[in-house]
């Protein structure tokens, strides 16, 4: 049976797979499991992202965690990392997040924040599943919880944090940004211009169902666009929960979350704050990346796809700095999550501090031509145990020998299969991975 919980939270689509019925039954089950061990009454604070469907899953989530004997605070709007950071500097038990992050509208999710604002283990997870819709002794009386609303201190709280990152102040720097009509509208260009950038801004008018819509940084042609039309130094486009970042230079050239990793880590590591001289990336991380670390005397830890499991590295290794290739990027030093606009503040930051482009110093990661394709109407759960796939792959990898390599993978948040291909040239990725999502249609097709 496969689990309730994928690699970031619950996620399906929003009334179909994402019911209030099955967010009022979480409410209940995280509230018993996270809450258990408190001293007197437990605290939670939910916000979502800018999706219609966010509304009444929000309100079932908040009825079953009061009637747990939970006190709720709705803060609205908020990015996934802000909910993480409240769950971390103040007293509040769990947190819960409302979002499908990238995902199209019509989907939605619920991810969970324990005290001290990291994601869940599987195990808890696992644990949150099982007690769906078990019987149990429900508070009564005066032992409900109470629902509020604070839509207004839970920004202020975010962005001051967020301040505090910024070693050089940004006046006179000219950033684009794209706020994907989601979670950032409002406090990403807040949070810049309160910097001292002058901000260019777009996509930041969220009506419930244009988050990610032909915006954000799963298209950002348009932000590329205007960073060059703007004169602006660079761009920066988030997702719809604002727990990723990608940059576009001066020029309008993409600066992928590999790139922006590398520049950091290097920067960290010239300044002496980079621990153990170490950068955790995933498998997916391109393999340009590995070679410039080594290059500069950085070692580099390659964990499972998802910040969670980046984190999970981090922590049990004491590394500050991990991320993605789609730009999820963790700053331990300031966050437990992947924060999108911290990474936007310290990319900018570093940008005011130098004398050089953001081009020239993405520049350091030279990444090896790449090909991913999404193959969808598959059983991904075959991906990994298919004959006949293993043996595409195999062959695929003998034929690149050390030029280039492989990696198939089931996506942990949608229902398809990821085949990603790095070789010496364009032709060859483009050709072994066509090839090799073939095979993947071919043997893994659902009847």
């Amino acid at each position: 049976m496969a689990r309730l919980f994928g690699t970031d939270g619950v996620r399906g689509l929003a009334n179909r797979d994402i019911t209030p019925e099955l967010a009022l039954g979480l409410g209940v089950a995280a509230a018993r499991v996270l809450a258990r061990n408190t001293t007197g009454r437990p605290t939670a604070v939910i916000g979502r992202d800018t999706r219609v469907s966010g509304e009444f899953i929000v309100s079932a989530l908040a009825a079953g965690m009061a009637s747990a004997g939970v006190d709720v605070t709705r803060v609205g709007t908020l990015p996934t990392p802000a909910i993480a950071h409240m769950t971390a500097a103040t007293a509040v038990d769990l947190g819960v997040v409302v979002s499908a992050s990238h995902n199209p509208m019509q989907d939605n999710g619920i991810k969970f924040f324990a005290h001290g604002g990291y994601k869940l283990d599987d195990a808890i997870e696992d644990e949150i599943a099982a007690l769906l819709g078990s019987s149990w002794e429900r508070p009564i009386g005066e032992n409900v919880g109470r629902i509020g609303k604070d839509d207004v201190t839970a920004d202020r709280v975010y962005i001051d944090h967020l301040l505090q990152a910024v070693k050089e102040p940004l006046a006179g720097l000219r950033i684009a940004i794209d706020c994907a009509n989601g979670a950032a509208s409002d406090v990403a260009p807040l949070a810049l211009r309160e910097a001292g950038a002058d901000v260019v801004v777009i996509n930041a008018s969220p009506d419930g169902t244009n988050i990610n819509a032909d915006c954000g940084s799963t298209h950002p042609e348009t932000l590329q666009a205007v960073t060059v039309a703007a004169d602006a130094a660079m761009g920066v486009a988030f997702d719809g929960d604002a727990d990723r970042c990608l940059a576009v230079d001066a020029n309008g050239n993409m600066v992928d979350g590999d790139q922006i990793m590398g520049l950091l880590a290097i920067d960290m590591h010239q300044r002496g704050e980079l621990a153990h001289d170490l950068l955790v990336v995933t498998v997916m991380s391109n393999l340009g990346l590995l070679l410039a670390m080594r290059e500069h005397g950085i070692e580099t830890l390659q964990t499972q796809v998802g910040d969670r499991y980046v984190l999970e590295a981090m922590r049990a290794g004491g590394y500050v700095l991990g991320g993605e290739q789609s730009g999820h990027i963790i700053n331990a030093n300031y966050a437990t999550t992947g924060d999108g606009l911290l990474t936007a503040l310290m990319l900018a930051s570093k940008v005011a501090a130098s004398d050089h482009s953001l081009a020239e110093l993405a520049g350091v990661v030279k990444r090896l031509p790449q090909t991913l394709i999404n193959v969808k109407g598959v059983d991904k759960l075959r991906a990994n145990d298919d004959e006949g796939v293993g043996e595409a792959v195999a062959s695929a990898e003998e034929f690149l020998g050390d030029t280039g390599r492989v990696l198939l993978r089931p996506s942990g948040t949608e229902p398809v299969v990821r085949v990603m291909v790095e070789a010496a040239t364009q032709e060859q990725a483009d050709g072994v991975a066509l090839r090799l999502a073939d095979v993947v249609k071919e043997r893994l097709t659902l009847d």
